[in-house]
Formats: C-alpha cells, sequence, structure tokens
C-alpha cells in the first residue's frame, strides 16, 4: 500500500506541536533545576494570578507584585486562583506543590473534555446583557453546572442604559431568576448606577464572571477595581457578538478585600460530567417534584403522572425553564 502523503500544512502543524512540546518540557526542566541549584529563597505560600502555557504568576497579599514562576515538573494541574507552596527567585521562582481546591470551574476543552480554568471560588456572576442577546438556556447551563459546584450565583445583568431591542427580554429574563429566589443586580458600567451593591456583594469573597463574550465583564472589572486594567473590546459589527479579548484567566486583588477572576469569554459551558438525574437537580424549582411521578423512570415529557409536567401546567414552573431542561438534557447526547 502506497504511504499518504503529508501535505504541507500538515507538516507545520506536526513541526509547530513538536516545538511545543520540547519548549514545555525545556520548562519543567529549569523548574526541577532551580529547585535543585540552591539558589532560591524558602518555601512560601502563595495564590496564582494568572497561568501561562506553562509558567504562572504568583502573588503573597492583594499589594505584592506578582511573581513569575516555573512549575515543578510533577504537577498535573495549577489554575488561576490555586493556593500553591512555591520558592522566590530572581528573575523567576518555581511552583514546587497546589495545596487542595474548595471549588474549581471548569469548560470544556476542543475534544469536550472538561479543564478547570479556576480555583477556589464562592461567588460566580453570571453576566448578560441586551447587547448581544441573552439567551435563557445559556444561563440555565450555567446554573444547573453552579449549583452542583456549591457555589453562590449571582446574576448580573449590565448595560441598563443601553437602548436595544432585546431590552425587554433581558429584564424578562432576570426577573424570573429573581423570581426563583437567585440574587439579582443590575448595573451600568458606563453609568456607574449599582456598581456600588456589586462591589458590596464580592467583597470578602473570590469571585468569578462568566457570560459571553461582549456582554462588559472586563468593564465592569475595571469600574470595580480600576488598577486592573482589563482590556476592553467592542463588539463585532459583523455578528454582534464579543471579540475575546481576555485569553487567559486574571485574578485581581479588590479595594476592599476578596479576590476577582476575568475568565476567558465562554459561549458554551460543558455539563458531559452530569446526568440527566443531576440536571434535574440543577433546576432549583424542580427538586421538591422530583421522586413524586407516577413511574420511577419518568422522563417529564409526555409521561403519564409526570409530577413536572403537572406543575407547569398549573403554573408553578415556567415554560422557558422546562424548554430549557429539555433542550439540556437532549445536549448531553452530543456533547
Amino acid at each position: 500500500m502506497a504511504k499518504r502523503k503529508i501535505t504541507d500544512q500538515q507538516q507545520r502543524r506536526i513541526r509547530r506541536k513538536h516545538s511545543t512540546s520540547i519548549d514545555s518540557a525545556g520548562k519543567q526542566k529549569r523548574g526541577e533545576k532551580l529547585l535543585q541549584s540552591g539558589e532560591l529563597g524558602p518555601e512560601q505560600a502563595g495564590l496564582v494570578s494568572t497561568r501561562y502555557s506553562n509558567q504562572v504568576d504568583i502573588i503573597t497579599s492583594p499589594t505584592s507584585a506578582p511573581q513569575r514562576c516555573y512549575l515543578r515538573s510533577n504537577l498535573e494541574s495549577v489554575v488561576t486562583g490555586d493556593n500553591v507552596i512555591w520558592c522566590p527567585g530572581e528573575p523567576y521562582g518555581v511552583v514546587s506543590a497546589v495545596l487542595p481546591r474548595q471549588t474549581q470551574l471548569d469548560r470544556p476543552d476542543s475534544r469536550g473534555k472538561l479543564r478547570p480554568v479556576a480555583a477556589n471560588i464562592d461567588r460566580i456572576v453570571i453576566v448578560i446583557a441586551s447587547e448581544p442577546r441573552p439567551h435563557a438556556n445559556l444561563i440555565d447551563r450555567y446554573l444547573v453546572a453552579i449549583e452542583h459546584r456549591g457555589i453562590q450565583p449571582i446574576l448580573l445583568l449590565n448595560k441598563t442604559d443601553l437602548e436595544s431591542d432585546n431590552k425587554q427580554l433581558a429584564q424578562d429574563l432576570v426577573r424570573t431568576y429573581s423570581d426563583l429566589g437567585y440574587q439579582v443586580i443590575e448595573v451600568s458600567a458606563q453609568s456607574s448606577n449599582g456598581i456600588e451593591q456589586l462591589t458590596n456583594a464580592l467583597q470578602q469573597h473570590t469571585s468569578v464572571f462568566v457570560g459571553q463574550s461582549g456582554v462588559g465583564k472586563s468593564s465592569l472589572i475595571n469600574a470595580i477595581c480600576p488598577a486592573a486594567e482589563a482590556a476592553i473590546g467592542g463588539l463585532s459589527e459583523a455578528h454582534t457578538k464579543g471579540r475575546h479579548t481576555t485569553t487567559t484567566a486574571n485574578l485581581f486583588s479588590l479595594p476592599g478585600g476578596g479576590q476577582l477572576i476575568d475568565s476567558p469569554g465562554i459561549r458554551e459551558f460543558g455539563l458531559i460530567h452530569l446526568d440527566e438525574g443531576d440536571i434535574a437537580q440543577g433546576f432549583i424549582e424542580f427538586r421538591p417534584l422530583l421522586g413524586h411521578c407516577k413511574f420511577r423512570d419518568c422522563r417529564h415529557q409526555n409521561d403519564p403522572g409526570c409530577a413536572l409536567q403537572s406543575a407547569l401546567e398549573a403554573g408553578k414552573i415556567s415554560p422557558q425553564r422546562m424548554q430549557s431542561y429539555q433542550l439540556i438534557k437532549q445536549s448531553l447526547i452530543s456533547e
């Protein structure tokens, strides 16, 4: 059989991948050499403020300058928000150990496998706006994932002073979640309306902003933490979707105490680690009804004696939330 001919483009990809692997291994070896050299300072506790491909920035206090560090080769995963043990050095230090995480935020990679992007979070702020158009199903995917992590969600409606065809849609959406008991804050990064309420909600906590690109996460970070100088990108005129101005998760110290993590724009939120039962539990208004259907294997669709369908018909469950639930269940097949 004749050998398959590799195209020029494929050859370039192979060379790039090989070069990246060599560079990664080289930097890990540098970390090991530094640890063995005796040139580093004593071990101390630190916090990862930014993770790059093979290095991290570490801070030891809200006012300390970040120290760039190599990672010890036996560390499997280090992300923004991790508490670590590290040794300072000039110009590079080395992270030698990662302390256990309380919580973590994951997102799917190009192969659909969940990868951690931030750790030790106790507040997740879901940012929406009238532009780009908000999607209830995306919000519900966030909420299902958050409910299973034991982290408090906050829904944040930004750009409240913006006139848009989607303004009423956005307001109706947040009203739905407020009626369910979720904390909702309405703000405008441009006029500063609601910024004080948001700042108070985040103090003394480690929070992360998530949401579609273009909803104004970086502008909000600049409003509550001016020192962050987060990059701000305009909306794409062609598609009315935000450009990805943030390419890695960055941690900023808040003036009143606490930390805020700015995560890359996430348009999809993977739930591949959950089954149908987990999805239903993620809808908080479903919980009192689960286990009360006529049949134990009820799929909560057109099944006779379904407690969820009865609640839907009685107006106790919103059609929007029920539709989201069914869509998320269907998406599990493709994920």
